[in-house]
């Protein structure tokens, strides 16, 4: 890579960690981008603008999402060292990396087999090894690894799924955008420590990629 490129990446890393200081309340999540490479996850046209604060398209209609939505959600979810994660919405794998470094070990699920096949690929080249991406409609949760202590939903669903929530732990916590094509509300939920039903509040507007499957 040329000289003069390497430091502008570096530069506009630099600036785009210290602005995430200022949106969450835990230095391991900014530790967590200043680990993960965001240059392996986007397309190679796009490899000058990775670490600008912004979506970025990764094809068949789908977007890398913004650092600082994700920063926002991954701070929701005050994720553990012992946690076991699940991402659904994987992508190309961005935010199941990230999460990795703040849990045990995560799931991701992709309904698109070429993004499926891109996260893996991406996740192998930034050597994240407790990531396991699977093939499958995430819309139904994948209660086959359930119970969860996070969720991260890294697509918009008009509604909240329930087998999605069904698989969260008690004390557990879920964070998902919820509304239409043009506005949707981050609502983050938890469930009390006896496994009650969810507890909902209501975070910031975002726009996600629609959540696909049943």
């Amino acid at each position: 890579m040329d000289p003069e490129f390497e430091t502008y990446l570096e530069e506009r890393k630099n600036r785009l960690l210290a602005w995430l200081r200022t949106v969450v309340s835990d230095e391991r999540i900014v530790d967590a981008f200043r680990k993960v490479p965001r240059t392996v996850f986007v397309p190679r046209a796009f490899a000058a603008e990775a670490w600008t604060d912004r979506a970025l398209p990764l094809g068949e209609g789908q977007t890398i999402s913004q650092p600082s939505m994700i920063a926002m959600m991954l701070d929701a979810l005050a994720p553990e060292p012992d946690d076991r994660a699940l991402e659904i919405g994987a992508g190309c794998g961005y935010a199941a990396a990230l999460l990795a470094n703040l849990v045990r070990e995560v799931h991701g699920v992709e309904i698109r087999p070429t993004l499926a096949e891109m996260a893996k690929e991406c996740l192998a080249r930034a050597g994240v090894s407790n990531v396991t991406i699977h093939l499958g409609d995430g819309s139904r949760g994948l209660p086959e690894h359930a119970p969860y202590d996070c969720i991260l939903v890294s697509a918009g669903a008009t509604r909240i799924p329930e087998p999605i929530v069904l698989e969260l732990a008690p004390g557990g916590r879920i964070a998902i955008p919820v509304g239409d094509d043009e506005d949707q509300l981050l609502k983050v939920g938890r469930r009390p420590l006896d496994g009650g039903d969810v507890v909902w509040t209501t975070s910031v507007h975002c726009i996600f990629v629609p959540l696909l499957g049943a």
